[in-house]
């Protein structure tokens, strides 16, 4: 008869360590959350708070979904790709999407089925882009052997590809329709999409549920290619999709909202940073949690402080470069 291994004691301890940050963060989504909803509200007045909570509770829990499909779909990418800078949004992933969308209204015109309608237009932007982001990358992960660099260059080569396509379309474009376009490729919770957030909802419990079992050996998969084989994990499989599944909740997000460049690397990295472990479901966790916090306390500053005259992609943007630059000093400097 076999005893059971002891569990060491730093582990449990490092173990009992993150659920305390995991609780903390979520109770800071919480008071965020809760801040979001009644700041400036007139109480006194029950059509106004009535119209209020109508407007901001969908705002609200589009950016949870939002930071919950990047952050998850950033972990699992990083993860992927073996590398901690790389996001999906630095391999191309939103300008393939916007490329996309581009393609649908300039072909078929914004008063198609397929444009005017939100959910029809949400799932071809998800087939086409789930079909060619999985493709395409995992053609250049093959390629490359997932040598970061080369993945990176190229990346960045294909991001300038796609934004020139989607450039060019724009130009020779009708106006009108160019204007119809335009609310839709730029990241704002003032203009979120609510009519596919059911739809939304069901891509990603579908997501989830088809890749339980690749999501339970993320653990095994980061120990490299030949470690994972050798433990009886069908990588290449399980690569591919894994990859599928990325790309389907960066399109589910991008389509809610807009492209949103950086976040994922900035929620991704902190989640690494606070709880330094190698367990992906408490990092998922994290990522996720501080999406939301970061959306959501974000948003609050647009509305109340700014006025709406920034957009929070903004912020995210410009913060997510410097921070970008400071993980490549200090991973050189290590």
């Amino acid at each position: 008869m076999t005893t059971a291994r002891p569990v060491p004691r730093a582990m449990t301890a490092a173990r009992r360590s993150n659920m305390r940050k995991l609780a903390a963060l979520s109770a800071l989504v919480l008071v965020a959350a809760v801040l979001y909803m009644v700041v400036d509200v007139n109480f006194s007045n029950e059509k106004l708070m009535r119209y209020s909570m109508r407007i901001r509770a969908p705002k609200l829990f589009v950016m949870l979904i939002t930071a919950f499909a990047i952050g998850g779909a950033s972990i699992v990418f990083q993860s992927i790709i073996n590398n901690t800078i790389v996001t999906p949004c630095l391999l191309g992933m939103n300008s393939l999407y916007t490329l996309i969308h581009t393609s649908v209204v300039f072909f078929l015109g914004s008063g198609s089925l397929f444009a005017s309608n939100a959910n029809v237009s949400f799932a071809v932007d998800l087939v086409l882009m789930g079909i060619v982001a999985t493709v395409i990358y995992s053609y250049l992960f093959k390629k490359t052997k997932h040598n970061v660099l080369y993945v990176l260059l190229i990346g960045t080569v294909l991001t300038s590809f796609f934004s020139s396509m989607q450039s060019t379309m724009t130009r020779v474009m009708d106006p009108n329709e160019y204007d119809s376009l335009l609310a839709t490729l730029v990241a704002s919770f003032s203009n979120i999409n609510t009519e596919i957030i059911v739809f939304s909802l069901v891509v990603l419990a579908a997501v989830i549920f088809a890749l339980r079992r690749e999501l339970a050996l993320l653990d095994v998969l980061t120990l490299g290619k030949d470690q994972a084989i050798n433990l009886g994990v069908d990588y290449d499989r399980c690569i591919r999709r894994l990859l599928l599944g990325v790309t389907l909740c960066i399109a589910v997000a991008t389509a809610m909202v807009g492209p949103i460049s950086f976040l994922g690397l900035i929620i991704a990295n902190l989640s690494r940073q606070l709880l330094k472990t190698y367990r992906h479901s408490q990092l998922i966790a994290g990522s996720a949690l501080f999406g939301m916090l970061v959306l959501v306390g974000g948003q609050a500053i647009v509305e109340h402080v700014f006025s709406y005259s920034v957009p929070i992609s903004v912020f995210i943007t410009v913060g997510g470069g410097l921070y970008f630059l400071y993980l490549l000093l200090t991973n050189r400097r290590r």
